[in-house]
């Protein structure tokens, strides 16, 4: 069913690459261009030459780069020998990645494959040669090739030489070389059909003629792979003062492989020599050295030869992407089984049911697809075709079909996807429904489902209403749980397997068949909040509901209200309802609220701040309808007592709670914080005699200190300097200098207290005292 398109190259060309130290070079070319003739004045003639070197790069092969300047030797021959003339180091006039694009649609460059081009361009001024054949050789000379060469013997070891050759001819008439059209491809398929463009352009519009011919070598690998100087003949980048023309041909593989048949192939591959257009079938996966010489011919003579030599690689193509039919909308593919040759086969079928216009699509890649084309067949010869990417087929109506898609017919990549089509009765489902409108109940369905042929029958009922039930009885009867715009669906399927649904609204607001709330009676005390949860159904908020709590408050409107009862007494409550179409219910829940009478509970208590020197406190009842008392002193004691009395034996705060009760059962509690507040007094004396008489011999202070922490306390002498510092309040000072020292003299002296007290507060006492023997 499915056919494959585009070509890609397989990850085995990866095996051709090479990282040797200078496995790059895969070909180059040089023409000329004459800028004019110039006669001087002792006669001599002297002719003006662009030359331009095209250089071309492995760029994944980890060899090396372009060389930046070329070394590039000019030679003259005088019909016997070659002389060298001058050399040129000439940098790089530009350079970058070739285009590896082809104008095939099937070939998908893998991306480990890459060519890159460098151009040198200069100008040479030279004496004319008048001699028949006499003529300028300019050469650059290059080792080496990818060791991975196919028809080569020693490809790694063989260099390269591009060189173009001045005849006497061509510089009579000022000649412009011959220049290729097309850069060749990098990459060609196994077993596929070669066919490329090599032909060149002539400006003076002579004759060119074209031939696979032997590439040529120069240099080798001496200085990099094996001893020797890199600059001499054999090494990787010859001298040109030392090494001139004639350069010797590459080796080719004999007998599978020569010059003039450098791929082989099935049909061999060739040149034309009019066209120069390569054609034939390569057949064997490599890469291959290929040499094409175009002979521009004036007057029967050959003027110029124009060399290029250049690395084809051959790999296996395969098939990748396919051209799938997928149809969109309503129609669907379904796999079914059929005996093909007696073998149990899966077959795809796009069917559609009851809809005759069916769209297409190609779900493939499309950048590689130059052209599409659909043919639909109705049968009895008649048919429809389409050339776009999506299309419509309608078919006659219900029946068997096929439907064919060719993409890129007539190249190497077609691809062909073709579908068996079957079109199916329609199918028509339909319901009506039933019910009282103002009653909650349940509803009656009735099928009204058709169908649009004898036989086509109706196999199997789904209804779904709206989420809350199912059903797959064709008349079924189902209730509302909740009101609304319910919309319920009914789908139904055939015997040929399709499914059509509808869906139809069932307004659906009828009044609760019965009001239910709760609680359904209360008994409290006042202030009573109470939650009435509304238990009736079906309702919602689309509903108008009027509560009226009895009590004399306005009425609320919500579905289950909070309302407040402040008064004693017994309330009726009622509650009415209008659902969205006018249906309505109403109620009265007799003497359903009964709130009783509560006391208020209160207290004081004296002193008002007591405290660790004080820590007896006096409570007193101001409770409003309380008929008995419970008193909790913290946790630590209770009682009864309408006015009790308690000793706290510690200080801190305390929590005292007292609980009131009235006749009628209701309570109330007043929870008040008693503070006994911890005190530290410290009271220091304004004056001492340190004489050792053991009577106010110490300056030290006095005072109720429980709970005081941090304490530090220094004296100071009239000249700013401490004289004693502890952190004892047991310990005074004596006079001395820190207590050990000569004694102090009399006068006055400045002390600094500073402490935490035991609610965590810093406190300082500063002062003078007088000391005197």
């Amino acid at each position: 069913m499915k056919a494959y398109h585009t070509i890609l190259f397989l990850a085995g060309f990866i095996l051709f690459q090479n990282n040797g130290f200078a496995a790059h070079i895969v070909g180059g070319d040089v023409t000329y261009d004459c800028l004019g003739l110039d006669t001087l004045a002792n006669g001599n003639e002297m002719i003006d030459l662009r030359i331009n070197f095209n250089i071309y790069r492995d760029s994944q092969s980890g060899g090396a780069q372009f060389d930046n300047p070329a070394r590039i030797g000019i030679f003259r021959f005088d019909g016997f020998n070659y002389t060298h003339v001058e050399s040129r180091n000439e940098a790089i006039d530009v350079s970058g990645d070739v285009d590896l694009d082809t104008d095939n649609p099937c070939v998908i460059f893998p991306p480990n494959v890459g060519v890159q081009r460098a151009g040198y361009q200069f100008d040479l001024r030279l004496p004319v040669l008048k001699g028949a054949d006499e003529r300028y050789a300019v050469v650059y000379q290059r080792c080496c090739r990818n060791e991975s060469i196919t028809n080569l013997i020693d490809p790694g070891g063989t260099g390269a030489a591009f060189m173009i050759e001045i005849t006497s001819l061509a510089m009579e008439i000022c000649n412009d070389s011959p220049i290729f059209n097309n850069f060749p491809p990098v990459v060609i398929c196994s077993g596929l059909e070669l066919e490329f463009d090599h032909s060149a352009t002539d400006a003076e519009g002579h004759q060119v003629f074209y031939e696979f011919c032997a590439p040529l070598t120069a240099g080798g690998t001496d200085g990099a792979t094996t001893p020797g100087d890199a600059n001499g003949c054999t090494g990787v980048t010859p001298n040109p003062a030392q090494c001139s023309p004639p350069f010797d041909e590459v080796t080719f593989r004999l007998p599978d492989f020569s010059a003039t048949n450098p791929l082989a192939g099935d049909p061999q591959v060739s040149i034309n020599s009019v066209t120069g257009l390569i054609t034939g079938v390569p057949q064997i996966n490599g890469q291959y050295v290929v040499g094409v010489c175009a002979r521009e011919i004036f007057n029967g003579e050959i003027m110029t030869i124009v060399r290029r030599d250049f690395q084809f690689n051959v790999t296996t193509c395969e098939v990748a992407v396919t051209a799938q039919i997928e149809p969109q909308g309503e129609a669907t593919i379904v796999e079914i089984e059929e005996i093909i040759d007696g073998i149990p086969t899966p077959v795809r079928t796009i069917t559609s049911c009851g809809d005759e216009a069916i769209d297409f699509e190609h779900v493939g890649p499309a950048e590689d697809i130059l052209s599409y084309l659909w043919v639909a067949d109705f049968g009895n010869g008649n048919t429809d075709t389409a050339n776009t990417r999506v299309t419509q087929f309608t078919f006659p109506g219900p029946g068997d079909y096929d439907v064919l898609l060719v993409t890129n017919e007539g190249l190497t990549c077609e691809a062909r996807d073709s579908f068996p089509v079957t079109i199916f009765p329609a199918l028509f489902p339909d319901f009506s429904f039933e019910f009282d409108t103002c009653v909650a109940g349940e509803i009656s369905y009735t099928d009204l489902s058709t169908t649009a042929e004898l036989g086509q029958t109706i196999e199997r009922y789904n209804w779904d209403f709206d989420g809350e039930a199912t059903s797959t009885d064709p008349n079924p009867e189902e209730e509302f749980e909740n009101p609304g715009s319910r919309p319920v669906t009914l789908t139904i399927e055939d015997n040929n397997g399709c499914v059509e649904e509808i869906t139809s609204i069932v307004d659906y607001f009828p009044a609760p068949p019965i009001l239910i709330i709760r609680p359904n009676i209360f008994l409290g005390c006042a202030p009573a909040d109470i939650f009435f949860d509304n238990l009736s159904f079906p309702i919602d908020e689309t509903y108008d509901l009027t509560w009226d709590f009895g009590d004399g408050s306005d009425v609320a409107t919500d579905i289950s209200p909070t309302h407040t009862y402040t008064e004693t007494g017994v309330f009726d409550v009622s509650l009415s309802v209008v659902s969205p179409i006018g249906c309505t219910a109403d109620t009265v829940y007799r003497n359903q609220i009964t709130i009783l009478e509560k006391p208020t509970a209160d207290f004081t208590f004296s002193p008002e701040e007591p405290n660790v020197f004080n820590t007896e406190v006096n409570f007193f009842d101001r409770s409003f309808l309380a008929e008995s008392w419970q008193w909790d002193f913290g946790g630590l004691s209770s009682s009864i007592i309408q006015d009790p009395t308690f000793n706290f034996q510690d200080t801190g705060m305390f929590e005292v709670q007292l609980i009131v009760a009235h006749l009628s059962g209701c309570r109330d509690t007043s929870i008040q914080i008693i503070d006994i507040e911890p005190i530290v007094t410290w009271h220091m004396p304004n004056a001492f005699t340190p004489n050792g008489d053991a009577t106010n011999d110490i300056l030290i202070g006095n005072g109720f200190i429980s709970g005081l922490t941090d304490f530090r306390y220094t004296i100071w002498n009239r000249w700013g300097e401490q004289v004693f510092e502890t952190t004892d309040p047991f310990v005074g000072w004596n006079g001395t200098k820190n207590n050990v020292g000569a004694n102090s003299p009399l006068g006055v002296y400045v002390y600094d207290i500073n402490y935490t007290d035991p609610r965590g507060n810093p406190q300082n006492l500063r002062g003078h005292a007088t000391l005197i023997r």
